[in-house]
């Protein structure tokens, strides 16, 4: 793992200016709440993974198989987009 840059370090506005760098900046940790499935409810229909702003729905095959918790923020948009019938993604709290 690379070291933490100095604050003189940085490029004027703290911008990070490397393209392709957010797998390196793990975010999980901003969360309160996170969302967790009920598989047994959920029928795929992907909807979660459309509106994730984090790509932190991991799909497999066409099926939802979990989430990526060290990047999800638990902004909870997949838990508000699942569908009324199943309600498969539920927010709790992060520690309990």
């Amino acid at each position: 793992m690379s070291e933490l840059k100095k604050w003189f370090e940085l490029p004027v506005g703290a911008v990070i200016d490397e393209p392709g760098n957010a797998v390196k900046y793990k975010t999980g940790s901003w969360r309160t709440f996170k969302p967790v499935l009920d598989k047994s409810k959920c029928n795929d229909c992907l909807i979660c993974w459309i509106y994730c702003p984090d790509n932190s729905i991991i799909v497999q095959d066409g099926k939802l198989i979990g989430f990526d918790y060290e990047h999800c923020k638990g902004c909870g948009i997949c838990a508000e987009v699942c569908p009324d019938k199943s309600k498969a993604i539920t927010m709790v709290l992060e520690h309990q």
